[in-house]
């Protein structure tokens, strides 16, 4: 196709002969003048005209011999018809324009990319039309110029530009394509590798072939088969190996004229192109029957772990594959009839008419977005793809199982989101543990200076009750998002179950059966015992509020031990493979419901009435069970009940590690101390507490209110005895501070105190003899930890 604007005509110069036409009519006229005169006797007038003839003639003869050898045309110009043929000739979008930059010609690809847009306008930056005007320069200067890839509206393209013309005034603008992958290089790794072996195992021989007919590559059947043994692959011909019998049927050379036919598909590695290169797949024929219909694809498809199926050109199932049927979510060896049958009823027509298109027209591909019949809540990619030699099979259907990879999508996001709200709980409880010991310090200050039967006392002590309270839930906060400050030991399941018993008797009261089993051979696990009996009693009370709109029901308690190779057997991508003690609590409920199973464990989330739940039961449970190195899993059925597994980890104990760690608690007459305690707090509430609730016991106190300050009172070389200081401050923090004050005073004692939890802290500050008091605390708990603190061991 020819796109010409405003060409030039061409002139064309006269040839050798031409250059007397002039004289001679010039002559002729002048011999015609002269014989008129003579006629009409005027002999004078004639000679005169003959005379002047001869003299115009020799003059326009010389005129145009001057002119001869260096004639121009009027106007010079291309063939436009032949240079739009030449252009039409390259697949990469050309211009032509001239030296004011109008197009003169393009080609096919040039206007189906950038339509009637001149090459100079095509970018759509300030520095891709730079990168333009520096090309053209270039070409106008150099001859050539060119840039790596400038941004058009049809994206990044490369640009060379070129001044081409007899009088080098026009420029030749191209855009070539980014360089295509090497389709043969990609066939030859594939059959030289897995997919060469799955089909070898099917009885698939396949051999990769390039422009010329040698050999590539193959698979060890089609070398077993056509070459042997011993024979290299390289310098062999595919023409060579095979032949056409008299029956046109396709056999191999070297199983000699008893071969068995094979049918051959080839695979093209460039599909605009005609050449044969490509991958040549070698089935054995059986008895005319239809390749889709063979064992040995049946075979193939079935080792393959994506969800193949043929379907013929009426749009009829041929045959599909294990993990199609598993996909499909199929039961047993039935097969559907048509692909409509697998999807609901909105998406039946889009299946069946994209399956007629791909099985009559051209081959081609595309996915569609599908609800299958088997899980219609949560769509799937189905791709239709038509193929052609392959007998009756002419589309092909693909169609993943995703229902683990959903699943395991849900549980990431269902982690990530646990992990966002537990980071969020934690620090708003440990802000709260900052106001609670305040609170908390105040009251005890308070009722030192009351007795019991002032007016003030009973009012002091329900302050404090309430702020108990409120420190529970924060400690419920930090059970969740697992920085609560446990006391971990080694110890028997059942013993703790067993310490448990008496107490879930009567919180569940008389319409509720209790039953506890204890399995054998249990490991010891490394939990708080106090911390795994509030887990128990938080299960067994929503069991007790589920079985209670059925009247009653039984709780089974019971623990067992899993061995490695059983957790391997269960084949859950949470759980890692070892030795697990497991607590499983079942009950007779009403059950949860799918939908709001998997939001149980989010803190506040609630099923119960206002007023009867906060919402953080299972929460602290989760949090409590991840803290210890555990698993927890739910399981439930609306009608039938829940179960709960938790899966602690048995504990191996080294020897060097076999020590008890006993603390020896202060006494009532052992909490007064002496010496000097610097006070490092950021929170002038606490600071204030803490402060008087120290020099109340016997200690001079030395205060500060961040890390820095802190330091410069050390470096007076104060006589310090102990050093109370919180953990996270403005500025330097307290596990910083201590490591500077350890280097000019490494005996220096340290009690730290934080609302976060101790063994979270201990990992991260990484400092040996430090002791720890968690937030909220009591003026009593200050004054036993600054004496253990103190005391030396």
């Amino acid at each position: 196709m020819l796109y010409q604007e405003l060409p030039r005509i061409d002139s064309t110069p006269l040839d050798g002969w031409g250059r007397w036409l002039v004289p001679a009519l010039i002559g002729a006229a002048a011999i015609t003048g002269g014989v008129v005169m003579l006629l009409a006797g005027q002999s004078l007038f004639a000679g005169i005209v003959l005379i002047a003839g001869i003299i115009g003639a020799g003059i326009s003869l010389r005129s145009s011999g001057t002119r001869e050898g260096g004639i121009e045309p009027l106007v010079g110009g291309p063939d436009y018809s032949l240079l739009g043929s030449a252009l039409s000739l390259s697949r990469d979008p050309v211009a032509l324009t001239n030296g004011e930059g109008s197009v003169l010609v393009v080609n096919i690809p040039y206007r189906e990319r950038f339509g009637s847009i001149p090459p100079s306008n095509v970018a759509i930056t300030d520095e891709a039309r730079e990168g333009l005007k520096l090309a053209q320069t270039m070409a106008w200067r150099d001859g050539a110029g060119c840039v790596a890839g400038i941004e058009t509206a049809t994206g990044l393209s490369p640009v060379e530009v070129d001044r081409v013309g007899a009088r080098n005034d026009l420029l030749l603008w191209r855009f070539p394509d980014a360089p295509a992958p090497d389709q043969l290089s990609i066939a030859v790794r594939r059959v030289e590798g897995l997919i060469g072996q799955r089909l070898a195992a099917a009885g698939v021989a396949a051999a990769v072939v390039d422009p010329t007919g040698r050999l590539l590559a193959a698979n060890s059947l089609f070398a077993e088969r056509a070459l042997g043994a011993d024979q290299p692959v390289q310098n062999m011909r595919f023409g060579e190996l095979v032949e056409v019998g008299e029956d046109e049927q396709m056999r191999l050379i070297a199983e000699g004229e008893s071969a068995h036919p094979v049918r051959v598909v080839h695979v093209p590695a460039d599909h605009v192109g005609e050449s044969g290169a490509g991958t040549f797949l070698l089935f054995d024929r059986s008895g005319g029957a239809s390749i889709a219909q063979s064992s040995n694809l049946q075979v193939l498809l079935d080792v393959l772990p994506i969800g193949l199926a043929l379907a013929d050109r009426d749009g009829r199932f041929l045959t599909m594959n294990s993990a199609f049927r598993q996909a499909a979510g199929l039961k047993g060896t039935t097969m559907p009839v048509y692909p409509g049958d697998l999807v609901v009823k909105e998406d039946k027509a889009p299946v069946a008419d994209a399956v007629r298109r791909n099985a009559r027209g051209p081959a081609m591909s595309g996915d569609l977005a599908v609800r299958l019949t088997c899980q219609p809540a949560e769509p799937v990619a189905l791709t239709i793809a038509g193929l052609r030699g392959l007998g009756d099979a002419t589309v092909l259907l693909l169609l993943k199982d995703n229902s683990e990879e959903a699943k395991l999508k849900r549980q990431v996001a269902q982690a990530t989101k646990m992990q966002v709200v537990g980071q969020l709980a934690g620090g708003v409880a440990h802000d709260f543990n900052n106001i609670l010991t305040a609170i908390i310090g105040h009251c005890d200050l308070m009722l030192m200076r009351h007795t019991p039967g002032d007016s003030d006392y009973d009012d002091i002590q329900q302050i404090k009750s309430n702020s108990n309270r409120a420190a529970g839930l924060t400690r419920q906060l930090l059970a969740f998002s697992r920085q609560q400050t446990l006391r971990p030991q080694v110890l028997q399941l059942p013993d703790v179950v067993s310490e448990v018993s008496h107490l879930l008797k009567r919180l569940l009261g008389e319409t509720v059966e209790l039953v506890v089993k204890h399995g054998r051979s249990l490991g010891p696990i490394r939990a708080d015992p106090g911390q795994l009996e509030q887990v128990i009693i938080n299960l067994a009370v929503n069991a007790r509020d589920a079985m209670a709109a059925k009247g009653g029901g039984t709780l089974t308690i019971q623990t067992y031990p899993v061995k490695s190779d059983q957790v391997a057997e269960i084949g859950s991508d949470i759980l890692p493979i070892a030795d697990y003690s497991a607590l499983s609590v079942a009950d007779t409920g009403t059950g949860i419901p799918p939908s709001v199973l998997g939001k149980i464990f989010e803190p506040f989330f609630t099923t119960k009435e206002v007023g009867k739940g906060t919402g953080l039961g299972l929460s602290t449970v989760y949090g409590i069970v991840k803290q210890s190195g555990g698993f927890i899993f739910a399981d439930s059925k609306v009608g039938e009940g829940s179960r709960f597994v938790i899966y602690l980890p048995v504990h191996r104990e080294e020897a060097t590690a076999a020590r008890s760690r006993k603390t020896e608690k202060a006494k009532k007459d052992e909490l007064w101390g002496s010496g000097t305690v610097l006070l490092v707090e950021d929170e002038p509430m606490v600071r204030s507490v803490a402060e008087r609730a120290l020099t109340r016991h016997g200690y001079t106190v030395i205060t500060a209110d961040n890390g820095e300050d802190a330091l410069e009172i050390l470096a007076r070389n104060e006589p310090i005895d102990l050093l109370i200081s919180d953990v996270v401050m403005p500025g330097m923090d307290g596990p910083t501070m201590v490591r500077e004050a350890r280097q000019s005073r490494p005996d220096l004692k340290i009690l730290f105190i934080s609302g976060y939890a101790e063994e979270q802290l201990r990992k991260s500050i990484d400092i040996e003899n430090v002791n720890f008091l968690p937030k909220p605390f009591s003026v009593t708990e200050l004054a036993e930890a600054a004496r253990r603190a103190a005391v030396p061991k």
